[in-house]
């Protein structure tokens, strides 16, 4: 399979050297030609523009930041549907919200391309140890007939439904890790007022069996959201807003985690 990626960044661009040190034909876009330079050491092609990219392509990856960024790779004059050949597949390892994948995956069935969703959670380092989750949509055989291209840095690939499931389960993943988030900051504040030194406490909520990924975090912070904030930030806060967005529509409540969630969103807000 020739596989296609755009979206060198943090976490996208290990996931894409990955692909191409697991044997796979491998062609990257990007804005800036800097973003590239550093496969200049593997076999992967530069390609001029997505349309280009994907004329080269049976498979393209897209790892961009939110929906307007997806929608202007995939659909601009000399975008990824302008050069993908009919049977051609597009993986949005994007969070977005799952009717922009719908909307999309609609332009590209019209022109015989199959759109699945493939948000992943985990970061870098997890990319770098095969280990990151993936999470996807789509239609069994498209999905299973990728899954060999995700699994160069996915141990966990889930396959959660159809279209659009795999963006609902990242959303609500990082709601609840902002909830977490929100409520280990709260804890810490509470430790302050009662005398125990923030850097004591962190350390026994971290090694205690109150831990989790956000607390950890937060550890590794100091003990606070101040160098979280300019990383996931902007990013949790636009998946709380998705968050909020599905529970209205499915007139379910949304309860006390958004509550949660904003609290810690709220102080990255006032740490960046």
């Amino acid at each position: 399979m020739r596989v296609g990626f755009i979206g060198l960044g943090s976490q996208g661009g290990p996931m894409a050297r990955r692909i191409v040190e697991g044997g796979f034909d491998l062609t990257l876009w990007a804005r800036r030609a800097a973003s590239v330079e550093p496969y200049a050491d593997t076999a992967a092609r530069v390609a001029a523009t997505p349309a280009e990219l994907a004329a080269a392509c049976d498979l393209v990856c897209l790892c961009v930041v939110g929906d307007d960024d997806v929608r202007e790779v995939l659909t601009g004059d000399a975008g990824v549907l302008a050069g993908l050949e009919p049977g051609g597949i597009v993986a949005i390892h994007s969070t977005i919200h799952p009717d922009t994948c719908r909307e999309l995956a609609e332009i590209a069935a019209a022109q015989g391309v199959t759109l699945i969703d493939a948000p992943v959670s985990g970061g870098a380092p997890a990319v770098e140890q095969g280990t990151l989750m993936v999470m996807v949509g789509g239609q069994d055989d498209v999905v299973e007939k990728v899954r060999p291209v995700f699994a160069t840095y996915s141990d966990a690939i889930v396959h959660l439904g159809g279209l659009g499931s795999g963006q609902v389960a990242k959303i609500l993943n990082n709601l609840l890790f902002s909830a977490n988030l929100g409520a280990a900051m709260s804890t810490l504040e509470l430790g302050d007022a009662l005398g125990i030194p923030r850097d004591r406490l962190c350390e026994v909520l971290h090694r205690g069996s109150a831990t989790s990924k956000a607390v950890g975090s937060i550890t590794m912070f100091g003990g606070t959201l101040e160098g979280l904030a300019p990383i996931a930030g902007a990013l949790l806060q636009k998946d709380v807003r998705h968050a909020a967005s599905l529970a209205a529509d499915a007139s379910a409540p949304e309860g006390s985690v958004f509550e949660v969630a904003d609290t810690a969103l709220t102080l990255m807000d006032h740490s960046r």
